[in-house]
């Protein structure tokens, strides 16, 4: 249909663009790409293609005839690279992708819905997954992805600072969270209380997320940044600046290890890469000063929600044997290949029965994580989200260097957000009979 080639050019890049222009007569030509029905050719990314190439002789093993190539995509070049591949009608068989770039797909129509072969597999079920997870690849009530690994935001803190102040763990709601953050400024026990980086999302979004905040409104056809229930998330989160308990702007703090080590700040919201990064780079005195727990909540006596996040797997429409890929997938998918995969590159399982397996369940650094994977939601699945996020940071960084009040702020993200979905309106009303 003509609305749909018209989204289609809205997501592809102006170099891929540029690619089909010049080149559209070659590509009408080539037809469909021929390739060995019994060779998978699998993109992943990052250090997991180097990880996930060490489990492929077992599956080969367990698959006679049914060869695997995995090839290593730097995150950096990947979705440039998809998207050429898609315009050159050259995607592989299977593919790793950032739980938020599958709506993309999706709406390219790139990728296969998964709900035929999901409801034949043995290995894969859904109540087998944590559930905000698994609703990142649900879209219009298909399945178009089976998570891989999982991702999501909590809080590192200094355990010894927060135990000195009469603390026997983290409190669980925001109000007595921000009371536990003055007394550590009043005190001088540490510069700042949290570091609250203006160069990401996250933080604000899980707060306007807790509040009640749906970000959009309409179908996610319109922003809803003027509603009260965001104002309210966002005004708590500037009072971290207001009353400077967080220092304001990453170039205050050279290096977050090193300043997290020194008591310039004692919390941190981030993810389980850093678990790693806070064994290795903290001095050997304070690797038990240190801990993690889920976010604070709003409402106390209820658990705080982050965002659901991680890496799916993906099936490609091109895929010349499907049913071998689906293979795949499955094995990927198993508990044993998943805590296997843990142990290779200390990504979090997406099968909470692996944790069990590889020991992370009731270990006090990621059991944290896994009891926060219990209360994670998917931000707006639309193609737009990442573009709709980064106009999130930059109104709310407006506010807290005073360059907007709350209200111009909210108002002007509103104004820029709608002009964002403005194809997205058009195309749902061209789909309306």
């Amino acid at each position: 249909m003509k609305y749909l080639s018209i989204v289609k050019s809205n997501i592809l890049s102006s170099r891929i663009q540029f690619l089909l222009l010049a080149f559209g007569i070659l590509l009408l030509g080539c037809g469909s790409k021929t390739k060995d029905s019994r060779m998978i050719e699998f993109w992943a990314m990052g250090v997991e293609a180097r990880h996930v190439r060490e489990l492929i002789p077992q599956f080969e093993k367990e698959n006679p005839g049914v060869h695997v190539k995995v090839q290593a995509i730097p995150w950096s070049a990947a979705h440039e690279k998809l998207l050429t591949a898609y315009a050159g009608n050259s995607t592989p068989d299977l593919c790793q992708l950032g739980n938020t770039w599958i709506p993309e797909f999706v709406v390219l129509d790139a990728i296969v819905p998964l709900n035929d072969f999901l409801k034949q597999s043995k290995v894969i079920q859904a109540e087998n997954y944590f559930l905000g997870i698994w609703e990142t690849n649900v879209i219009d009530g298909q399945l178009y992805g089976i998570p891989w690994y999982v991702d999501t935001r909590l809080m590192f803190y200094r355990k010894d600072l927060v135990e000195a102040l009469g603390y026997s763990e983290l409190p669980t709601d925001w109000a007595e969270f921000f009371r536990l953050c003055e007394k550590l400024v009043e005190q001088q026990m540490t510069e700042y209380a949290i570091l609250l980086p203006l160069n990401g999302w996250h933080e604000i979004v899980v707060m306007a997320l807790q509040k009640g905040s749906k970000l959009l409104k309409e179908n996610n056809c319109y922003g809803d940044f003027e509603n009260p229930v965001f104002q309210d998330a966002v005004r708590f989160y500037c009072s971290f600046y207001a009353n400077q308990l967080c220092p304001l702007g990453m170039s205050e703090v050279a290096n977050i290890y090193q300043s997290f080590a020194d008591n310039y700040y004692s919390f941190f919201i981030t993810g389980p890469w850093n678990i790693g990064e806070f064994q290795q780079r903290l001095p050997e005195a304070l690797q038990s000063a240190w801990a993690t727990a889920p976010m604070p909540a709003f409402d106390p006596g209820k658990p705080g929600i982050s965002t659901a996040g991680g890496s799916s797997i993906v099936i490609f429409k091109s895929a010349a044997a499907k049913s071998d890929v689906w293979k795949l997938v499955e094995f990927l998918s198993r508990e044993d290949i998943q805590a296997e995969f843990f142990k290779l590159s200390g990504d979090l399982p997406a099968n909470p029965a692996a944790w069990e397996i590889a020991g992370l369940k009731d270990n006090s650094r990621t059991g944290a994580f896994y009891r926060q994977l219990q209360h994670v939601v998917p931000t707006p699945k639309i193609p737009e989200w990442e573009q709709i996020a980064q106009k999130i940071q930059q109104y709310v960084e407006y506010i807290v260097f005073g360059k907007m009040t709350l209200e111009e702020a909210t108002r002007g993200l509103d104004r820029e957000v709608n002009k964002i979905l403005e194809k997205r309106r058009w195309l749902l009303s061209k789909k309306k009979p």
